[in-house]
């Protein structure tokens, strides 16, 4: 049976996300032990963190790393504790937790209660002050999208229930991310979706990307899924400026990203994994 948080990635139940890039998501705890408590994981199902592989590990590090910086601008504290308990949920997780005194990190003392139009304000605070972005669109934080951007919900519409087709088959994710205005070389790319300095950049026209996926007779065997991929395509090559896809990394398992930017200067699209071996 799936985890509780693998249940979150993929979206079965809610959370109050923070963070989040291809590997990894970080959201509020909903029984924190003091406000902006916030949950590290690896989106792999694991249930021990010490049986993570090396790079593993030090990947899921980096990540809360740039999360709890995040955590320590948007809350008040003098500092973020850092904790591995492992015995709540057969999941690997990390708390951050801000504190003021040592007694704030003690988990025997009671669990608050916070209202949840404070934990959505929380989660969004410390989005907004994640360095590099939070990965994660308007939606996801639960702030309410811009009022000229209805690109991400369009964007979740489209894509709901489609997978990309490789060696496993892998959803179809909508995001939204902040970027800086222009060209952005490939370190400021990898930068603004989370992923690793110095990781591996293919760039595929969208057209040949999805090549497979809107053919008639393509992987999906099925017309109508082929024309749902076929109206993702025209809405990502017509109301997006620029749609590239960016393949990053080099397998097994490779991220792809593909992604134009909308009337609000965002770069936008969606992300999937495909594996190759």
């Amino acid at each position: 049976m799936a985890s509780i948080f693998s249940r979150i990635v993929s979206g079965e139940l809610p959370a109050y996300k923070v963070a989040e890039d291809a590997d990894h998501l970080a959201f509020l705890d909903i029984t924190p032990l003091v406000e902006g408590h916030t949950l590290v994981i690896p989106k792999k199902e694991i249930d021990y963190i010490f049986d993570l592989s090396p790079q593993e590990l030090a990947a899921l590090h980096v990540f809360a790393q740039r999360v709890a910086k995040g955590v320590q601008a948007a809350v008040p504290c003098k500092r973020i504790g850092v904790a591995v308990i492992g015995l709540e949920v057969p999941h690997a997780h990390i708390h951050l937790i801000p504190l003021n005194k040592v007694a704030d990190m003690n988990f025997a003392n009671p669990k608050i209660k916070v209202a949840d139009d404070r934990m959505r304000a929380l989660a969004a605070a410390i989005a907004a002050k994640v360095d590099g972005g939070s990965g994660l669109g308007a939606a996801a934080t639960g702030a309410a999208p811009a009022a000229d951007d209805t690109t991400l919900a369009q964007l979740q519409r489209l894509t709901q229930g489609l997978n990309f087709i490789s060696e496993s088959d892998a959803p179809l994710e909508p995001v939204s991310y902040a970027a800086p205005a222009g060209n952005l070389p490939v370190d400021k790319l990898l930068q603004v979706v989370g992923e690793p300095a110095g990781a591996k950049v293919e760039q595929v026209e969208l057209t040949e990307f999805l090549r497979n996926h809107t053919a008639d007779n393509g992987v999906t065997g099925d017309v109508a899924i082929a024309n749902r991929f076929k109206a993702l395509q025209l809405y990502l090559k017509q109301e997006l400026d620029g749609t590239q896809v960016y393949r990053v990394g080099s397998g097994p398992q490779v991220h792809a990203y593909a992604l134009g930017r909308d009337a609000a200067g965002r770069l936008a699209g969606f992300k999937t994994v495909l594996t190759e071996t």
